[in-house]
């Protein structure tokens, strides 16, 4: 087991072309081969008729899980589909070893309807924080990484998410209603305000890409699952952004954050997202 995170930023700086690999690898063998093909039997629901899980995504994380593994010896994989299987897995989180958080298929819902806007998640962490991360759009093309401390980069391009264009509407990427509380909902209801631009969300992975882009200036999310978060708020960091919860705290991908929470552009932005978010609270 790994004690130290130096030892970590060493795997890293050895071993993050093959963190890629085997997500390229994942994808070509069993996500993309199914993309616009998918049958009938291919395609079940989980907690809801909105929540899809297919073959593609149960095959990809066992793939990853078992590469991911070999390349870091004495790590844990929580992925989304082994979490659904067995809740217990999720703990490992709060744990000392390392742990490589994966969603297979972030945006299956646009995955089974054809839509390009899906993405395969991977987070490094360790003791709870989030070390590393990949974001690969394998149709678009699209690979973004971050490493704590060393910046983000999308396809080897330095990511800079900058800030909200002064006097223009918030552009914001919300949870939809249907997935939120009661509470939550009259929190999200402050965003519908002179100023703020407010629009449902899709694959939460790609959201965070564009806010580290510049193209969207926050996020409001009312849920906490790790592997929907943790690659995309380290990307968001890195590129120069910050992410806080409804009591301005940052987010932590271990749990008990107070929702709804926001990531964005800038710190201004987060704070301001937060203040609409208690308003409509």
């Amino acid at each position: 087991m790994i004690e130290e995170t130096e030892t970590i930023e060493e795997f890293l700086t050895q071993h993050s072309a093959d963190v890629e690999a085997a997500m390229r690898e994942a994808a070509a063998a069993e996500i993309l081969p199914r993309f616009r093909r998918l049958a009938e039997h291919e395609v079940d629901r989980k907690s809801g008729p909105h929540d899809l899980v297919t073959d593609a995504d149960r095959l990809a994380e066992q793939y990853l899980t078992k590469k991911l593994g070999e390349l870091l010896p004495g790590s844990v994989v929580v992925g989304e589909e082994g979490v659904h299987a067995n809740p217990a897995t999720y703990d490992a989180i709060h744990g000392d070893a390392p742990v490589w958080i994966v969603d297979p298929v972030d945006g299956t819902r646009q995955f089974v309807h054809g839509n390009p806007g899906f993405c395969t998640l991977v987070t490094l962490a360790h003791r709870g924080v989030p070390l590393a991360s990949w974001t690969y759009a394998p149709v678009r093309d699209q690979l973004a990484t971050a490493v704590r401390g060393q910046g983000a980069y999308l396809n080897g391009e330095r990511l800079v998410a900058g800030s909200p264009a002064p006097g223009e509407d918030l552009r914001i990427a919300t949870s939809h209603p249907d997935y939120t509380t009661d509470e939550q909902k009259h929190a999200l209801l402050g965003l519908r305000t002179d100023g703020a631009a407010p629009r449902f969300c899709g694959s939460a992975g790609l959201e965070y890409l564009a806010i580290a882009r510049g193209e969207l200036d926050a996020t409001a999310f009312s849920w906490e699952a790790a592997w929907d978060h943790a690659a995309g708020l380290l990307l968001v960091e890195e590129a120069g952004g910050a992410h806080r919860t409804l009591t301005g705290e940052p987010f932590r991908i271990t749990g008990g954050n107070a929702l709804p929470f926001t990531a964005a552009r800038d710190e201004a932005t987060a704070r301001r997202v937060v203040e609409l978010l208690n308003k409509g609270d």
